[in-house]
C-alpha cells in the first residue's frame, strides 16, 4: 500500500457509553419483550481470514470426517454470504460485531484519513490545520517489532500468553489523530461511531473475550472503552520468531500457524473457564472468539517452506501451502470443539464461523501486480501542472486490490480530475511469474469520485471520513511495488467478498444449507439473539435495519433471512446500496 500523508500523533480520552452522547441503545436482557428466548449461554465467533465459501465447500467434500465438516453438519451454512466493501480486516470484523457498514460505523480501513481531525502530535488546536491520517494498524504499537507490542515481557514468544488483557495501554498516543474538540488523541474505540456486541453483552452482565492481530483491535471495546474484558492481541507484524529477525509472522506460513496457535490456546483456556493466560479462573465467556491468519498468508505468499502458495492453475484447488493451512485450521477448530465437549458445554455453546474477507485472485493466471506509487505520483504531478501548484493532490491512498483515495482538495473539480486521470493512465505491471504485464485505466474498471463516492457508501458528500475517490479494480489486480504477494483483499472483487458463514451447535433446532443472500453484518444481531439479548441494542442495527440470520429454516428458501435492500450499503459491487 502506497501512502502519501502527513504523519500523525496523538491519543484519545475514553468516551462513556451514554446514549445521549453516542447514540448507543440500551442493552436488553433476556426478559425484554423484544428479545427472543435464549438459545445459547456461550457464542464462540471464529473468523478464518481469507477463506472463501468455495474453500470451505472443497474442504468439507474432501474431508468428510473433519472438524469443519462436523461444524457444517451441526448447523446452518449460508453459502451466499458476503462481507462488506471495503473487504479489509478492520471494517470486515467491525461489521460482524456491530451489524454495520462503514456508513454507520465510520470505519473505512485500518489506515484512513479524517478531514476534521488534527495530525498526531498536535498540542495547540487553536492554530492546527485540519486533516489527519488515522493510523490503526501495527504502526500504532509502542513497539511494533515485538510480539507483545512493547509490553516488555521476557522469554518471548513462549511467554506471550502473559500479555495484557488491556492492549489500549500498548498503543503509542504519538501515532494517533487528535480530536479538535478536546485536543486529545483518539484511540480506536473512541473512533468507532456505534456500539458493539461486546458492550451489549457486558451491559447484560455477561463475560466477554476476543483475540486478534494488533492492539488497535481494542476498537472492539466500542465507544465505552470497556466492551471486551479479556482482549488478547499479539502483534502479527512483529519480528518473527524473535525480536531482530528479518521477517514477521506473515512471511512464512509455518510461522503464521505458530502465531495463530497462541490465540487458539487463549481461546481453549477461556473455554476451560480461565482468562486467556490460563492462570486466572474467571468462568467461560458468554461471548468470545478469535481470528485465524494462516489461510490468508497461504493465499498471498508466492512460496513458503519451499512450496508454492495459493491455488493450482484451476483457481479452485488449494496448492500445498494453502492445503496445509486449511488442515491446520481444521485441527485447531477440532481442538476447540474437543475443549467445549470436555468442559460439558456442548448443549450451551454455538460456534459462528465466518471470515473478515476473502482474497483475490484465486486463479494464478489472472494476477496483475501494479505498483500504485507511480500512479499516485503521476496524479500529483498532473494536478500540480494543471493548477500551477506544488502541493500535490493526494492526502492518503489505501490500495490493496482496490483504491480508496482521500484528496487534499475536496472540491468537485479535484474529484473529477482524479477520476479522469486514473481512467486514462496506462502502464506495465507484472504477472504471476514476475514477467511484464500491461495494464490499462490504472487497473480499474470503475471510479466513483466526489458525490458518486459518497453515494457509493451511502453517506453525505460532506462526510469527513469518506474517501473522495473509490476505484473498483479489474479482477486479478493487486497493488504492490514488489513481487512478494500473489493475492490481496480490501476491494470489491466477488472473491474478496464471498466468505463462509456457518452457525453451528447443539442449541440450534435446525441444520442444513441456506442459499439466501446474506451479509456478515447479520452476524452481530444474530449473536445477540442467540444470547437472549435485543439485537436493536446495536445502534448500527437500528440505523441499517440489519436483520438476524434465519436459523429456523436452513432450507435455502428466500424469506426472512434475506438482506433488506435498504439495510446494506454494500449489496452490489457497482452500486453497494442496491
Amino acid at each position: 500500500m502506497f501512502n502519501q500523508h502527513l504523519r500523525i500523533v496523538g491519543a484519545v480520552a475514553l468516551v462513556g457509553l451514554a446514549a445521549g452522547a453516542t447514540g448507543v441503545a440500551t442493552a436488553a436482557r433476556a426478559d425484554d419483550p423484544n428479545a427472543r428466548r435464549s438459545r445459547a449461554e456461550h457464542v464462540l465467533l471464529l473468523s478464518v481470514d481469507g477463506m472463501h465459501q468455495s474453500d470451505l465447500g472443497w474442504y468439507v467434500s474432501s474431508h468428510r470426517t473433519s472438524a469443519l465438516a462436523k461444524l457444517v453438519r451441526s448447523g446452518v451454512s449460508f453459502t451466499k454470504a458476503q462481507t462488506p466493501v471495503p473487504s479489509d480486516s478492520f471494517p470486515g470484523l467491525i461489521a460482524q460485531v456491530t451489524g454495520g457498514n462503514p456508513s454507520s460505523t465510520g470505519v473505512y480501513y485500518d489506515d484512513s484519513w479524517n478531514r476534521s481531525m488534527f495530525p498526531a502530535g498536535t498540542t495547540d488546536c487553536s492554530t492546527a490545520t485540519a486533516g489527519a491520517e488515522v493510523t490503526y494498524f501495527e504502526q500504532a504499537d509502542k513497539n511494533p517489532h515485538s510480539l507483545d507490542a512493547g509490553q516488555g515481557l521476557a522469554g518471548l514468544p513462549g511467554s506471550i500468553l502473559s500479555m495484557t488483557s488491556h492492549p489500549t495501554s500498548l498503543i503509542d498516543p504519538a501515532q494517533l489523530p487528535v480530536d479538535p474538540a478536546s485536543c486529545q488523541p483518539v484511540y480506536p474505540h473512541s473512533y468507532l461511531q456505534v456500539n458493539t456486541i461486546f458492550e451489549v453483552a457486558r451491559a447484560a452482565g455477561m463475560r466477554t473475550a476476543w483475540s486478534d492481530k494488533h492492539p488497535a483491535y481494542e476498537i472492539l471495546n466500542g465507544p465505552s472503552g470497556t466492551g471486551v474484558q479479556d482482549l488478547f492481541t499479539p502483534e502479527i507484524n512483529s519480528d518473527a520468531p524473535t525480536a531482530g529477525a528479518s521477517i514477521d509472522w506473515t512471511k512464512d506460513n509455518a510461522l503464521t500457524q505458530q502465531y495463530d496457535g497462541y490465540k487458539v490456546q487463549a481461546v481453549i483456556n477461556e473455554i476451560r473457564g480461565f482468562d486467556h493466560s490460563g492462570s486466572v479462573s474467571v468462568g467461560t465467556p458468554a461471548l468470545f472468539g478469535m481470528n485465524f491468519q494462516s489461510v490468508s498468508t497461504a493465499e498471498k505468499l508466492p512460496k513458503s517452506g519451499g512450496q508454492p502458495g495459493g491455488y493450482l492453475a484451476d483457481g479452485v484447488t488449494p496448492g500445498p501451502v494453502l492445503s496445509a493451512a486449511l488442515d491446520f485450521v481444521n485441527g485447531e477448530v477440532g481442538a476447540m470443539q474437543a475443549a467445549i465437549h470436555t468442559a460439558g458445554l456442548d448443549d450451551s455453546t454455538v460456534i459462528v464461523l465466518a471470515a473478515k474477507h476473502g482474497q483475490s485472485p484465486t486463479e494464478p493466471s489472472a494476477l496483475t501486480r501494479i505498483p500504485d506509487g507511480p500512479i499516485l505520483s503521476a496524479l500529483d504531478s498532473a494536478w500540480n501542472t494543471a493548477k500551477h501548484v506544488t502541493s500535490g493532490l493526494v492526502a492518503l491512498s489505501a490500495d490493496d486490490d482496490g483504491m480508496q483515495i482521500w484528496l487534499k482538495d475536496h472540491s468537485d473539480e479535484a474529484a473529477a480530475f482524479a477520476r479522469s486521470f486514473l481512467l486514462t493512465y496506462n502502464g506495465t505491471g507484472n504477472d504471476i511469474n514476475a514477467s511484464p504485464k500491461a495494464f490499462t485505466a490504472s487497473g480499474l474498471t470503475t471510479v466513483f469520485a466526489g458525490q458518486a463516492a459518497a453515494d457509493y457508501y451511502h453517506v453525505q458528500r460532506g462526510d469527513v471520513r469518506v474517501p473522495d475517490v473509490v476505484g473498483i479494480a479489474q479482477h486479478g489486480v493487486v497493488y504492490t511495488g514488489r513481487k512478494g504477494k500473489i493475492a490481496e483483499h480490501g476491494g470489491a472483487d466477488p472473491q474478496d467478498r464471498n466468505v463462509p458463514l456457518v452457525v453451528s451447535g447443539n442449541p440450534l433446532r435446525r441444520h442444513g444449507t441456506s442459499s439466501d443472500k446474506v451479509e456478515t453484518t447479520q452476524i452481530a444481531p444474530t449473536i445477540l439473539n442467540l444470547l437472549g439479548l435485543n439485537p436493536n441494542s446495536l445502534r448500527a442495527v437500528e440505523i441499517e435495519h440489519t436483520r438476524t440470520l434465519d436459523l429456523d429454516r436452513g432450507d435455502g428458501s428466500d424469506q426472512n433471512g434475506t438482506v433488506d435492500q435498504n439495510q446494506s450499503a454494500n449489496s452490489d459491487q457497482a452500486n453497494p446500496g442496491g
